[in-house]
């Protein structure tokens, strides 16, 4: 079968206000937010497209122009217990611009009155305060900085107009990511003020008072260019889609509020929950972050080396197989959940979405590579819902103690029973301790010196956590001498 051409002449396209600038053109954005925005333009009266902006000299802009900013969504996994392969064409991009290229093209943006909301996913280095940028550079280097200019050039424009401020909404990876963005443009703004000369105060009030800045999580899994499936679903779309995005069903978008916008105020701007999609406008997106961190990646951190010395290679498996699949709850509901402050079935709801979504058919996840850089991950992910635990219930959560003997045992290297290899991937540092501890070949000194290496922890954890060496030396010597699926069946 011959492949069409996909652009604006061989699909249909739909036509709408410029009325959200992007600075990001990969496959999260397009596979998250755009799929977002295409659902509030076909269930609501939100009627926008979006402008993408490169954000980096390098880019895919030209790609997506090649396509009149068209392209497909494919997502997979399970929902409500059912298998979904889903294919939907996104046509909410009007056109990509690169500053680096088109910088009068990029500062006329600023110059639009529909304009209203900046979107942004720069990866996580990319909102960060670069004091070389400056105001005359074509265009400044950092995201920030870049971001910047458009909002002067937008003051200027419209003469600080209270109504044409923007709603400026990052979804880089970091926590309290809008509250670092807000913090460094009050850097450019006041490293730039002689610039601005006497626009500096009414400037910097413009962008305090009417520009909004929320803090948000995001939450999809996005494995990106389907090279396995692209010729598949080249024919079953009929179009030779070189931008084909392939994520999971789930998605989550928490949007915190920004101090000098209300709650429905927002949920009037931007109607996402309106339109039925899983976008939550929140006082504050901290609990929600914390609900993550602890009931998904907690658990990812720790079923990982307990699956793979069991023999069992994907995260799928691990969730059907008899025994880990009874440790992972063990962890995730009868643990970590206890150590959270939201509403009960509210985290039951999440912990049964995060287990459908390890269940992916469609995606065969190694645990291995959830392993790079384990002692950080528990330190940021386990550990604190560990230490709660013992405060809250007076005793060690036993299942979070033995992820971590899981960890430390892996960490030893060799080889696994059947042969595959064990070859732990961390900074030097910690892999050169866990050598030199394992070398002794007693698990009492190998539990008190990990616990002991504050370079990972900031703490003694032998002093700090009454009662974890003597548990994490019991659960290690049990996983020696009985191997790991033994050793974990005697604690589910």
């Amino acid at each position: 079968m011959k492949l069409k051409a996909l652009n604006a002449r061989t699909a249909p396209k739909s036509h709408a206000p410029e009325r959200i600038i992007q600075f990001g053109e990969g496959n999260f954005l397009r596979c998250f937010v755009d799929w977002i925005i295409q659902h509030m333009n076909q269930r609501t009266d939100f009627n926008a497209s979006v402008v993408v902006v490169q954000p980096i000299e390098r880019g895919m802009v030209d790609w997506l122009n090649g396509q009149d900013c068209l392209y497909h969504v494919n997502l997979q996994g399970r929902l409500n217990g059912e298998s979904v392969n889903t294919l939907e064409r996104i046509d909410c991009i009007s056109r990509a611009v690169n500053p680096y290229t088109q910088h009068q093209a990029y500062l006329a943006l600023a110059d639009q009155p529909d304009i209203r909301f900046v979107i942004s996913n720069t990866t996580e280095a990319g909102i960060a305060f670069d004091p070389a940028c400056r105001l005359t550079d074509a265009p400044a280097s950092s995201y920030p900085a870049k971001l910047t200019q458009l909002l002067y050039r937008r003051f200027q424009t419209f003469r600080g107009d209270r109504t044409k401020g923007l709603i400026i909404m990052p979804c880089e990876l970091i926590f309290l990511n809008g509250h670092r963005l807000k913090e460094c443009i009050f850097q450019y703004i006041d490293l730039w003020k002689d610039d601005f000369g006497n626009d500096y105060p009414r400037f910097r009030n413009w962008f305090a008072k009417y520009c909004y800045v929320c803090a948000t999580l995001v939450d999809r899994i996005v494995p990106g260019f389907p090279r396995n499936d692209i010729e598949r679903i080249q024919r079953r779309i009929s179009y030779a889609d070189n931008l084909v995005v392939q994520g999971e069903v789930f998605h989550l978008w928490v949007i915190e509020k920004p101090d000098n916008m209300s709650i429905a105020q927002l949920r009037r701007e931007f109607p996402a929950e309106r339109a039925g999609l899983n976008v939550l406008i929140a006082p504050s997106e901290k609990p929600y972050h914390e609900r993550k961190v602890t009931l998904l990646n907690g658990p990812h951190t720790v079923l990982s080396p307990v699956a793979y010395l069991s023999g069992v290679n994907i995260v799928r498996d691990a969730c059907n197989h008899p025994v880990i699949s009874r440790y992972i709850r063990k962890v995730q509901f009868d643990e970590l959940m206890q150590t959270l402050n939201l509403p009960i079935d509210e985290l039951r709801q999440f912990a049964a979405d995060v287990l459908e979504r390890f269940n992916n058919p469609y995606v065969d996840h190694q645990v291995t590579s959830i392993m790079l850089n384990s002692f950080p991950k528990y330190a940021a992910r386990d550990l604190p819902g560990l230490k709660t635990y013992l405060e809250r219930k007076g005793t060690l959560p036993q299942g979070l103690v033995f992820g971590l003997a899981a960890i430390i045992t892996y960490y030893k290297g060799g080889t696994r029973a059947d042969g595959a290899p064990i070859t732990p991937n961390d900074a030097p540092e910690i892999v050169e301790l866990l050598q030199r501890l394992w070398a002794t070949d007693d698990p009492r000194i190998v539990a008190e010196g990990v616990l002991a290496a504050e370079f990972i922890w900031n703490e003694n954890l032998n002093v700090t956590v009454p009662g974890l060496t003597d548990l994490l030396t019991q659960h290690l010597t049990s996983i020696r001498q009985h191997g790991m699926l033994k050793a974990v069946s005697a604690i589910v």
